[in-house]
C-alpha cells in the first residue's frame, strides 16, 4: 500500500482538540493523496484550541464515529488536547474503534494526550510510547513503558503504535505515519 492509496481515519470530540495535532496530520496526508476522514463524537463543528488555552480553527467533521469501521481504514490517528481526549478516552465508539484497529493488526498514531484512549482501550500493556509527559504514570501504570523523545514506533503486540510528544514533534510525528503507510 502507498500513502495515496490510504485511508486513514482520524477520531475526535467536538471540542477541546489541540489544532496543530488535528490540522497537520489531516492537511499533511491529503496532501500526499491519502484519503483522510474527520470523525467525531457528533456533527457540529470541531471546535480546536491552540494550548489547550486558546481558540483555534473550527473543522466540519465527515462521519460520526458511531457510523465508522476499522475494517474500512488502514490508520488510525488519535489528536490530543487534553480536553478532547479527557471526553474521547470514555467513548465507547472511540474506544471499540481502537481496538477493532489493533485486533486487525493495523496501525494507531496517537499525539500527546492522545495515547489516554489506548490506555483505556487496554492496548498500552507491553508497548512502549512516547506521549506527553503529563501521562507517563498512566501509560507505566497501564503495563506500557513510557519514553521521551520525539517519535516512537512501536510494533509490539501484532499492531504497530505511533506516539509523540507535542506539536513541536509534528514533523517526526507524521513522517512515521506516512512510513506506516508504504
Amino acid at each position: 500500500m502507498a500513502v495515496e492509496n490510504s485511508k486513514v481515519l482520524i477520531i475526535v470530540n467536538n471540542w477541546g482538540i489541540e489544532e496543530t495535532e488535528l490540522t497537520r496530520p489531516l492537511r499533511d496526508l491529503k496532501a500526499a493523496g491519502a484519503q483522510v476522514t474527520l470523525a467525531a463524537t457528533t456533527m457540529d463543528p470541531c471546535e480546536t484550541v491552540q494550548h489547550d488555552r486558546y481558540e483555534g480553527e473550527t473543522l466540519t467533521p465527515d462521519a460520526l464515529l458511531s457510523d465508522v469501521q476499522a475494517a474500512d481504514y488502514d490508520l488510525l490517528v488519535v489528536p490530543g488536547g487534553t480536553c478532547n481526549v479527557d471526553r474521547i478516552r470514555v467513548n465507547e465508539d472511540a474506544i471499540t474503534l481502537a481496538q477493532e484497529f489493533a485486533h486487525e493488526g493495523k496501525p494507531i498514531a496517537a499525539i500527546c494526550h492522545g495515547a489516554w484512549l489506548l490506555v483505556n482501550a487496554g492496548l498500552i500493556a507491553g508497548k512502549t510510547a512516547a506521549p506527553c509527559r503529563y501521562i507517563a504514570a498512566d501509560i507505566e501504570n497501564a503495563g506500557g513503558h513510557y519514553v521521551d523523545k520525539q517519535v516512537h514506533v512501536d510494533d509490539a503486540n501484532g499492531f504497530r503504535l505511533i506516539t509523540s510528544r507535542k506539536p513541536d514533534d509534528l514533523d517526526y510525528f507524521v513522517d512515521a505515519i506516512k512510513d506506516a503507510l508504504k
